[in-house]
């Protein structure tokens, strides 16, 4: 077994954990940041890559007049009938950091194009990275490096070291065997939420839930699950973005997700944007839009069908279709449309998939970007025999139909899909430090949680705000953690 000391120990390293490495340095401290993964990159990395903030250079150069007051009093719209059970302080404490952390991660070379009009935001706040999500590991992880971060991949925490009452350090899992990491200002866990975790996931939503896996298949509630240990409690667990139906991503990286995140080519795609037609813009938003997004549910609501391998209805597509999707074979499905259906969804206003605030894709751009989920067959049973499903099982699906039995052909089939949780809202309580809480709400000494982690009961509806509040409360949970506050 292995031991080293360090001021500051972060467990993840996504957005909140390279945000808390650099902060906790930049107030002196010797940082340790711990990733279990071989790379850096968590969530982050997976995610759209949109931030929602106020007073930003975006907004100002576009004439918006904004302010953290009205961006805390809009975002209940998003919550619904949950909004009692927001985080009122905490969603305070993002609205009005999240301006501060918005210039920060320009000034650390992330560029964004926008703002975005997403209702019931009042004004234009939601700003999307440039060129990909990838450009906030980028960027911060080269940032953390030249500040002088000591970052280690392939770590995953087994425990918390308490000692007489505080927290004291990490022990870790590696493949050179057991090491422990000894912290003496304070630990910051920052491993994400608990999408993958079946014993959480089971606990907090039920069985069925249990078995639907997540788009980060490495976000496992390893910082949720030490701290409970300790006494820390999970709010919120029960909610989650998910279970929803999404097309299988490609075998291999798109365009847009191959362009390095170099800040040349992101300002030139922010100039593209703003002064290039849609028309030669179009072709290239698409390879992105036809990825691994989720289908939309109106298609089910005018009368696609969801089948599984063997051309088998299973349920109503209409009710929680996501949820089933599990239980059928290699855990996937079809959604198959006759020609009336393909029509309807080739424009405006019946799309396939969409990313808020940059375009929709139709029919037509999955035959072009994505003929491994396209296939269309003049017949019910050509359409069987080239997907490998029996052809009198798809015949009678498509006869029974949903709304109504699937007519005239050509016929298309989009798929496989399967079922995923995108993210979920159990995290750890913290306080306005951001540290750790246990059942008596007693600050747990030593031990601090920021992004998913350490949500706190915080409600983060909406595009962007999940990444807001991976950077802000990641900088603050640093910067305290460093601080011994």
């Amino acid at each position: 077994m292995q031991e080293a000391v360090f001021d500051v120990v972060v467990i993840g390293g996504g957005g909140s954990g390279l945000a808390a490495a650099i902060e906790a340095r930049a107030q002196g401290a010797r940082v340790l940041l711990l990733e279990k993964n071989d790379q850096l990159g968590g969530s982050t990395a997976w995610s759209i890559g949109s931030i929602t903030s106020s007073q930003t250079p975006h907004q100002r150069r576009h004439g918006i007049d904004d302010n953290p007051h009205d961006h805390w009093a809009d975002m209940p719209g998003f919550a619904g009938d949950l909004a009692e059970r927001d985080n009122h302080a905490l969603r305070r404490i993002l609205c009005e950091d999240i301006p501060d952390t918005f210039q920060w991660l320009l000034d650390s070379g992330v560029r964004f194009m926008g703002p975005m009009p997403e209702p019931p935001h009042r004004v234009p706040r939601m700003h999307n990275v440039l060129p990909n999500s990838r450009s906030f590991i980028y960027h911060l992880s080269r940032r953390a490096q030249q500040a002088g971060v000591d970052m280690r991949t392939g770590h995953r925490l087994t425990q918390l070291v308490l000692t007489e009452g505080r927290v004291t350090g990490v022990e870790t899992r590696h493949a050179s065997g057991t090491q422990v990491f000894t912290a003496r200002g304070g630990v910051v866990l920052a491993a994400g939420d608990f999408t993958n975790s079946p014993e959480l996931k089971a606990r907090f939503m039920g069985a069925q839930q249990a078995k639907v896996e997540a788009v980060n298949v490495t976000a496992t509630g390893d910082g949720q699950r030490a701290a409970e240990a300790l006494g820390g409690r999970i709010l919120n667990g029960e909610l989650a973005l998910g279970p929803e139906i999404r097309f299988m991503a490609p075998t291999t990286d798109t365009l847009m997700r191959r362009l390095p995140p170099w800040r040349w080519l992101a300002v030139f795609m922010a100039w593209a944007i703003d002064h290039l037609p849609g028309v030669v813009l179009r072709p290239f938003i698409m390879k992105f839009l036809t990825t691994a997004l989720a289908p939309s549910t109106a298609l089910f609501d005018m009368g696609a069908i969801l089948v599984n391998r063997h051309g088998q209805r299973f349920g109503d597509e209409r009710d929680q279709p996501a949820l089933r999707l599990p239980d059928q074979t290699d855990k996937v499905g079809y959604i198959v449309l006759d020609q009336a259906l393909a029509q309807q969804f080739s424009a405006w206003p019946h799309f396939i998939s969409t990313a808020p605030g940059i375009a929709y894709a139709y029919v037509d751009d999955y035959r072009r970007n994505r003929p491994d989920v396209y296939t269309q067959a003049d017949s019910l049973e050509a359409l069987a025999q080239q997907l490998g499903m029996d052809p009198q099982a798809l015949k009678d699906s498509a006869q029974a139909g949903g709304v109504r039995p699937l007519q005239t052909g050509p016929f298309v089939a989009l798929g496989p899909v399967r079922s995923v949780f995108v993210h979920n809202e159990g995290g750890l309580k913290v306080d306005h430090h951001h540290h750790v809480l246990d059942g008596a709400d007693a600050p747990i000494a030593g031990l601090y949680a920021a992004g998913s982690t350490g949500q706190g009961g915080l409600l983060l509806k909406g595009h962007g705000h999940h990444l807001a509040w991976a950077f802000v409360s990641g900088r603050r949970a640093g910067k305290f953690a460093a601080q011994g506050v």
